[in-house]
């Protein structure tokens, strides 16, 4: 979440029971009988409560999965997810039918499962928010592996081995940490073309260092292959990254203003007293009997306000305010 004025990144919640107070509650009031004393029993005073703390924020929510599928628009992930999980995300011969991320449960074996969601279609310029590119790729910033689906038919016109290139170089401008996030690399739609051309594409990535795995989402041919792939290295990457878990945090991310002095100002013929916790008394107390009066006159004698006033030249009669409360000085 950010902080929508001045864009600061407030808190980033990423673990189960984790909490943050973003803003403080307004400080109540005080009756008469939290002012009573051996001297004073019966005071009439009372406070008024102040307002809580107000901000803007903007929440960004981000899928939390272990797989995340990416590749162009209409290479077949939307499909892909429909066929291995639980998951019945709208299909169409055109590009962005896909509008928001479909998250599925992805079953294994029968007894272990991931969870995986597939991106809307990324194009040249989603990480500056071209195609709304930017508000998806987010989802896949804490997913483990990332499934990068090719169109090996080249449908679209396009070739694959930059359809690959292009779509990796959008990762890295819209995060470095993303780009570098494990891959593996899937070729659809081998049911359109000839073994001869799918065994020549697997050639071509290899000579730059990338393992193509060829399925077809249509006829399924590789799919279950590619799941228990994708399971056993997810499995490799949960090993290598396995920490002991970090402690429930509770954080308060509010800045509290305590007592934090004062200082006094000629204002003409007024003497300004200024500072948080002066002007706070004053703006809390309901002035309207001699007793409030005569508090506020003690708090200010204790916090040295008196004083300081006594030593800037202020006498009986001059003019003193503190916040929006004027007042005859009396010492």
């Amino acid at each position: 979440m950010r902080d929508l004025t001045t864009g600061e990144v407030i808190a980033d919640l990423a673990t189960p029971g984790e909490e943050v107070v973003l803003a403080r509650g307004g400080e109540g009031g005080r009756g008469n009988r939290s002012f009573a004393t051996s001297v004073r029993q019966a005071p009439r005073i009372c406070e008024r409560g102040l307002k809580g703390e107000s901000r803007t924020l903007l929440l960004e929510l981000k899928l939390i999965a272990d797989v995340g599928i990416i590749g162009y628009p209409n290479v077949g992930k939307s499909s892909l997810i429909s066929r291995i999980s639980g998951k019945k995300a709208k299909v169409a011969d055109y590009p962005f039918t896909t509008i928001v991320p479909n998250l599925g449960v992805v079953d294994v074996d029968g007894v272990h499962q991931f969870v995986a969601v597939d991106i809307p279609g990324l194009i040249d310029g989603a990480h500056a928010g071209k195609g709304l590119g930017d508000k998806f790729l987010r989802h896949v910033e804490r997913t483990r592996l990332l499934i990068h689906m090719i169109d090996l038919a080249g449908l679209e016109g396009r070739d694959p081995i930059d359809d690959y290139a292009r779509i990796n170089t959008e990762l890295a401008a819209f995060s470095p940490q993303l780009a570098a996030r494990p891959q593996i690399v899937v070729g659809n739609k081998v049911d359109l073309i000839e073994e001869s051309e799918v065994a020549r594409m697997v050639t071509r990535f290899a000579e730059i260092g990338v393992e193509l795995h060829p399925i077809s989402v249509v006829t399924g041919a590789g799919v279950q292959t590619l799941v228990s792939r994708v399971y056993s290295r997810l499995e490799e990457l949960k090993k290598a990254s396995e920490a002991p878990p970090a402690p429930v945090r509770k954080r308060r991310i509010y800045r509290y203003h305590g007592e934090t002095g004062f200082w006094v100002d000629r204002d003409g013929d007024v003497f300004a007293v200024r500072g948080a916790e002066v002007e706070k008394i004053v703006k809390k107390l309901v002035l309207d009997s001699r007793d409030a009066w005569e508090y506020l006159s003690e708090r200010l004698e204790k916090m040295g306000v008196m004083r300081e006033l006594h030593r800037r030249g202020c006498t009986d009669g001059d003019l003193v305010r503190i916040g929006d409360v004027e007042f005859e000085f009396k010492g």
